[in-house]
């Protein structure tokens, strides 16, 4: 985000930070409560210890965290599919970048890579690297 300039002032980049945070606490959480992972307290992951996470790490009130650890018992994978597709998102726009040189615009990159719409990460990854920069 702030290489698009989004971080003009100290608030905008805190809600940025937080947000990762919250990101990397759900992450945690899903993959240990469905692969029966423990937490730094040699505890087994479960509800009460996601819920517990995400108000310490992630400082949710404990209503959302609890809203949060429910959906996250309901749908396996979930939360690790966004950090999943930022990953192949920042591959694309760094392989545009190498192959076009300085005739890369990232606002140009957004706007094809949001044009081409909802496919697959492959597809995704192949479409982008078709992109002749204009």
């Amino acid at each position: 985000m702030d290489d698009l300039g989004a971080f003009d002032e100290p608030g905008i980049e805190m809600g940025f930070l937080s947000a990762q945070a919250l990101r990397a606490t759900r992450i945690v959480i899903d993959i240990g409560m469905h692969l029966g992972y423990t937490d730094e307290n040699g505890r087994v992951w479960d509800a009460v210890s996601g819920r517990e996470a995400l108000m310490n790490k992630a400082l949710l009130d404990e209503h959302h965290a609890t809203s949060e650890t429910d959906r996250y018992l309901g749908w396996p994978g979930q939360a690790i599919s966004y950090k999943v597709g930022e990953r192949e998102w920042i591959a694309a726009r760094e392989n545009a970048k190498k192959r076009l040189g300085s005739e890369f615009s990232l606002k140009k990159f957004h706007a094809h890579a949001l044009k081409i719409g909802p496919m697959g990460l492959d597809t995704f990854g192949e479409e982008l690297a078709l992109w002749d920069g204009k």
